[in-house]
């Protein structure tokens, strides 16, 4: 049997610390094993992980501009949340570790959907959704 697919977002930060403070309130845990002074792998599941690099590490991985995720978008990452509580739960304890709340509309689909986002202290947007099972 094949081993299970993962997704690792990398994501280029300007302060390291913070950033992994930002994911550790939205339920990551920190890798050890793949973290140093320049990066930190962020374990959501067996199958979801973010890897935090400063942007001389992630400058190492391309040749592209790093762009600046408080002016320009590339993407937008979602995270399953269990219930709409859990959605509001976790934008605020992001927002004290550091984030800002609700930096894109809300999503609301009466009973079947509910999401929110944050931005991370670089700017990244993270949006919580559930939906209905």
């Amino acid at each position: 049997m094949a081993d299970p697919q993962m997704i690792f977002v990398n994501l280029a930060v300007t302060d390291l610390a913070a950033s992994r403070r930002f994911l550790e309130a939205l339920g990551a845990t920190n890798d050890p094993r793949f973290s140093d002074d320049t990066a930190a792998m962020m374990r959501f599941s067996d199958s979801v992980n973010f890897m935090l690099m400063t942007h001389a590490k992630f400058a190492t991985f391309t040749d592209r501009e790093i762009i600046d995720p408080r002016r320009q978008v590339q993407a937008l990452l979602v995270l399953s949340r269990t219930d709409r509580a859990d959605v509001d739960e976790s934008v605020e304890a992001a927002v004290a570790a550091g984030g800002t709340a609700d930096p894109t509309p809300r999503t609301e689909y009466g009973e079947t959907m509910y999401g929110r986002s944050v931005a991370s202290p670089d700017g990244h947007m993270i949006k919580m959704m559930w939906m209905a099972p």
